[in-house]
């Protein structure tokens, strides 16, 4: 039986948690599986709750953190190497930045022949100064050239990987989809009248979320200033939920403040609903009517995958990878990057349509199911294991 010890960054909430999970359970018995994962900021959501409903007991590196510090991370490479000796894995597979660069460095160092990458999003524009990205991208072209396969998970990317920024040659990069449980996110009236019911929402009253880190990339801030838009430009009530949490919290609510919001977090027509993370997340989708993506730069994004699948129409940047995402005015509606007036006025206009929302709901559904399957996710990837372990 082959094994693999499999990296992440860390077990915060997220697309990477979500796909190591998944191929960790799903790649057995085939493949043995030891979950390695670094340690998360306080700031962050705890998914290893995630790890531990499935039976996956996670080793962990409290070396290896989310900010670049040398010499501890050093150490991580020091650690994960004495681990490799240990677990003697046929395959490291890395996801994500910090794990790639200390997976693939042990893994070449320790002589593991079959090093797999998967790149969830990338560094190389909307996160850091010019000068800072091109050290990042740098630094991926060396380690690129210590990885027996690389992962995409989008053709967007794969594209961007090749193309764009040159990381590493087409003949190294395969594209493999996200894949997920997504039976969970099935109709369910129950979930959604307990999740209006918590917050006490009007049978009329229109419940908007965004999901996600309050980190600079989501621009958590657009979705602030189009819902003080949004005030003026529609009839019904509307809930406006924030779930999620990071480092800008306590800015975006002065944002708040500062476009109007009173005490209360009210303004017009709009109320904001700072909820923080939600475990289950089944539920908020549940009683949500729209779900709105703000981000600068998107690998594949998660939360737009999760809310098709519950039946929602979402709104989002056209980003990254969102167009591999959600077809344009078929399962959602797509705007122009950090555009207030195109994102506020494809809210309103869903807020206003009741049959709009239900329509473009069940496309999205519909597709978002066919193609972001967990089944095919461990399929493709225990083929692609397969391949890179017969050419060793």
């Amino acid at each position: 039986m082959p094994r693999v010890l499999r990296l992440l960054n860390r077990l915060n909430i997220g697309g990477p948690t979500l796909n190591a999970v998944n191929l960790t359970l799903g790649l057995a018995p085939e493949f043995e599986t030891l979950l390695v994962a670094g340690m998360r900021d306080a700031s962050e959501g705890d998914s290893s709750f995630l790890a531990e409903a499935q039976g996956i007991r996670p080793h962990y590196l409290p070396e290896m953190q989310r900010e670049i510090r040398p010499w501890q991370d050093l150490g991580s490479v020091h650690e994960l190497r004495k681990l490799i000796r240990a677990f003697r894995p046929d395959i490291v597979h890395t996801h994500a930045a910090k794990a790639g660069a200390v997976g693939r460095i042990a893994a070449a160092l320790e002589g593991v022949t079959v090093r797999v990458h998967t790149f969830h999003g990338h560094v190389f524009h909307s996160y850091f100064s010019p000068l800072k990205t091109q050290v990042f991208l740098q630094v991926e072209r060396g380690l690129a050239r210590l990885s027996t396969g690389i992962v995409a998970i989008s053709a967007s990317q794969q594209h961007e990987l090749v193309e764009v920024y040159r990381v590493a040659p087409a003949k190294k990069v395969h594209v493999v989809q996200n894949g997920f449980d997504l039976s969970r996110f099935d109709s369910n009236a129950a979930l959604r009248e307990r999740f209006r019911g918590q917050y006490q929402l009007g049978d009329t009253e229109v419940a908007v979320g965004i999901v996600g880190r309050m980190v600079p990339v989501k621009n958590h801030g657009l979705f602030l200033e189009a819902m003080a838009r949004l005030s003026q430009q529609v009839e019904l009530p509307v809930r406006a939920f924030l779930i999620g949490d990071g480092e800008l919290r306590s800015s975006l609510e002065q944002r708040a403040r500062e476009l109007g919001f009173d005490s209360d977090w009210r303004q017009g027509r709009v109320k904001l609903e700072w909820t923080s993370w939600i475990e289950d997340m089944e539920r908020a989708y549940a009683g949500l009517d729209i779900v709105v993506l703000c981000s600068l730069n998107e690998g594949t994004p998660v939360s737009l995958i999760e809310a098709q699948a519950a039946g929602l129409p979402v709104v989002s940047t056209r980003v990254g990878g969102v167009h591999d995402v959600v077809q344009h005015e078929h399962g959602g509606l797509l705007t122009e990057s950090a555009n207030l007036t195109q994102l506020t006025d494809a809210v309103a206009h869903l807020v206003g349509s009741a049959e709009q929302r239900t329509q473009l709901g069940q496309v999205g559904s519909a597709f978002v199911r066919a193609q972001y399957g967990r089944d095919r996710l461990v399929r493709e990837m225990a083929a692609l294991y397969r391949q890179l372990l017969a050419l060793r």
